[in-house]
């Protein structure tokens, strides 16, 4: 993949030349460096330059960048352009058309849940608003790592994290400020270009919402025991 030119050291296709006629979702590139931070303080793993480990991490956050903020499907250099598929959990895969239609909040939190059972329902929002609820949420960002990868290309299967502090309200619920975070595993088959054609995502999503609801189970813990180890003092 490109290197970051100039612009953002951990995402590629986001600055540059290369770039100049992109139509990005809201008229210009995103901005990472709030969300960047996030990750250097909180990050469990720092990959080498150039290791294999590093090419997925960077290929995710651009995946997931151009797919979120780039609204022409051309745009997406980091996808292959013919019969791309992602999909949640083992549900119905969406071509790249049906996911730059629907947002990739949206997308990204697909249930069968009936919906009177659902904390976020994704088919009532609108890519702006599914984007709009996430980010008042997550004023810093919602961070991501690669914790492993299990296996190279042309099949490149990996861990993640993601995570970040809800520091504003989610869908009426008051800010907690703690941290919300979850693991998933996710497949990434690619070209000999490593451009994805398939993206399959693997993590649990209920656990991951309710998390909205009331402040983890572990800070929680922390301020009602006045134990100055569990409260990281």
């Amino acid at each position: 993949m490109a290197s970051a030119e100039g612009g953002d050291k951990y995402r590629s296709f986001l600055h540059g030349d290369g770039e100049k006629n992109t139509v990005w979702r809201h008229g210009a590139p995103p901005n990472y460096d709030l969300v960047n931070k996030l990750f250097e303080e909180e990050r469990t793993k720092e990959w080498p330059d150039g290791s294999l480990e590093e090419k997925v991490q960077r290929l995710l956050k651009t995946w997931e960048m151009e797919m979120i903020h780039k609204v022409r499907p051309d745009d997406q250099k980091s996808v292959h352009s013919q019969g791309f598929t992602a999909s949640t959990n083992g549900m119905k895969p969406l071509t790249r058309k049906e996911w730059t239609a629907i947002g990739g909040y949206n997308a990204f939190l697909a249930t069968k849940l009936p919906p009177e059972h659902r904390i976020y329902d994704p088919d009532k929002e609108t890519v702006d608003s599914g984007m709009s609820t996430f980010l008042t949420a997550f004023p810093r960002g919602f961070a991501i790592e690669v914790l492993d990868v299990y296996s190279g290309p042309p099949r490149v299967a990996f861990k993640f994290r993601h995570w970040g502090y809800m520091e504003g309200p989610f869908k009426g619920h008051p800010p907690h400020g703690q941290r919300v975070e979850f693991f998933g595993v996710c497949v990434f088959h690619v070209d000999e270009e490593m451009k994805v054609e398939k993206a399959e995502y693997f993590y649990e999503r209920g656990n991951f919402l309710a998390s909205f609801l009331s402040a983890p189970a572990t800070a929680a813990a922390a301020s009602a025991s006045g134990c100055p180890v569990m409260r990281g003092n």
